[in-house]
């Protein structure tokens, strides 16, 4: 689902940058290293370049992460999929490495990204281009019938990703049933483990993402949910974390992203809530499995997504030395779970691979990866904040330019979430309000009144302030 609206032709997203203290190129010294690092030649690895990997990510995207390539074996499946080896690049205690810890992760712009890495890396050298060699950690793991993870394999390789694929035309491809080959079986295997995940208790929110994107001179406000490919892609990532996981606990040290299971209370609150919106859960039915079925693009159903976004509360990074984790596991996923996926783009997943790595082949952690485990979750919560806040204000500001000549218009919009009084008493002049997603343009603000929950409203645009990057709404 995609609904678009041109947004006003200038919109200075510098603002944003400064304002979070974004960095604006990298230091000389580290863009040395990069430099010399993507011309240097390729580390010493086994030779997997025979394997016919393909890439699938959005399509303007050019730090490509995760190759694939998807196959039958006697009673099951293999899946190969090859990340990026950053670490292969990035010299432990140079210049390069310290300008990484102060980023912590790329955080996404509507004008440009700023990468955790040099583009010379980043989009270069390091990413899993097509027709290129590239240095890769690839991970084989073996599936039975029914999608169980049976036999888990890891090593330093070069591939040669066959073709850039994105998920528009993967998702054409699928439903016109001409997959290529490397991909074919993504619809089956996807599926298997997401049935899987759902049997143990994982939690998914269907909600769309807004996004901003270019569009000729201007921009365009973007309201999107994932496809079923993307959704197919995302369980590969999935399954790959969970074996890192494994490994990592196995061998009693590494770092896990960890959430805790969602509160009982809270999952009762919920299904009070279902009725009500029309949802139907009936006894013995996990959380995941009543979200899984819904249709997030109706109101009500959209209603009781955003309510079920109470259960996925305190996900974290959690390192571990000797002693495991009280709570090792990720509530969303209802396993163990690790990021090792995503190293041109997130600063842990180097570390955490470099720990796979080293206790799958049974040898001692490098110094520089373990001692840096410690350091690690300090690091990735304050630039996931960082990142959170960047990429929400820059749909804040799209959407305060897109409305501030509109102000006193009516709008058709869906009620998503109605504030709770304290203690479920109203406070005596107490103004009512809650949230509310407009059907067009795709803005979600919020809104004063007494409003239904899941219901279909018409409302006032009342402020549209692109200098506070404040919309607001009221019941007329």
């Amino acid at each position: 689902m995609v609904i678009r609206r041109v947004l006003a032709p200038r919109i200075d997203f510098g603002a944003l940058r400064r304002e979070w203290g974004l960095p604006d190129g990298f230091p000389v010294a580290a863009q040395r290293e990069a430099d010399e690092a993507a011309s240097a030649p390729l580390p010493a690895a086994v030779d997997r370049t025979d394997v016919p990997f393909v890439t699938v990510d959005p399509a303007a995207s050019r730090d490509l992460d995760q190759a694939m390539h998807l196959s039958r074996r006697p009673g099951g499946y293999r899946v190969r999929y090859a990340i990026a080896d950053v670490a292969a690049h990035v010299r432990p205690d140079g210049a390069l490495e310290e300008e990484t810890w102060r980023r912590g992760q790329t955080v996404y712009l509507p004008d440009g990204n700023v990468p955790l890495h040099p583009h010379t890396l980043s989009e270069g050298a390091a990413s899993l281009l097509p027709d290129v060699d590239r240095a890769a950690v690839l991970w084989t793991i073996d599936l039975d019938a029914d999608g169980a993870t049976v036999a888990v394999g890891l090593e330093r390789a070069r591939v040669r990703s066959r073709a850039k694929l994105d998920y528009a035309g993967v998702q054409v491809a699928a439903d016109a049933g001409r997959l290529p080959e490397p991909i074919a079986l993504l619809p089956e295997i996807g599926a298997l483990l997401t049935a899987r995940g759902l049997r143990r208790g994982a939690v998914n929110l269907p909600l769309p993402e807004q996004d901003v994107e270019p569009d000729g001179d201007g921009w365009r406000l973007v309201l999107r949910g994932p496809g079923p490919m993307e959704d197919h892609n995302a369980q590969i990532s999935l399954l790959t974390g969970m074996a890192a996981a494994d490994i990592m606990l196995a061998g009693r040290v590494g770092l896990l992203r960890t959430m805790p299971p969602p509160k009982p209370e809270a999952v009762a609150r919920l299904r009070a809530a279902a009725a009500p919106l029309g949802v139907h859960w009936p006894d013995g039915v996990r959380v995941g499995e009543v979200l899984a079925g819904l249709d997030a693009s109706q109101p009500r159903a959209a209603a009781f997504v955003d309510q079920a976004a109470e259960l996925m509360r305190g996900a974290a990074y959690t390192a571990f030395d000797g002693e495991l984790p009280e709570q090792p596991e990720h509530g969303g996923v209802a396993a163990a779970y690790a990021h090792v996926t995503a190293p041109l783009r997130r600063l842990a997943d180097r570390y955490a691979t470099e720990v796979c790595l080293a206790l799958y082949e049974g040898r001692p952690v490098p110094e520089w990866a373990r001692s840096a485990l410690s350091r690690l979750p300090e690091v990735m919560a304050s630039t996931d904040r960082t990142a959170g806040a960047a990429t929400r204000g820059a749909i804040e500001l799209a959407e305060a330019v897109l409305l501030e000549h509109r102000v006193g218009e009516t709008f058709a919009a869906a009620v998503l979430d109605v504030d709770a009084p304290p203690n479920g008493q109203s406070k005596p002049g107490r103004i009512p309000g809650g949230t509310v997603a407009l059907d067009d343009p795709p803005v979600r603000a919020r809104c004063t009144g007494e409003l239904p929950l899941g219901e279909r409203v018409s409302v006032r645009l009342v402020t549209a302030d692109p200098v506070g990057r404040k919309v607001l709404f009221a019941r007329p």
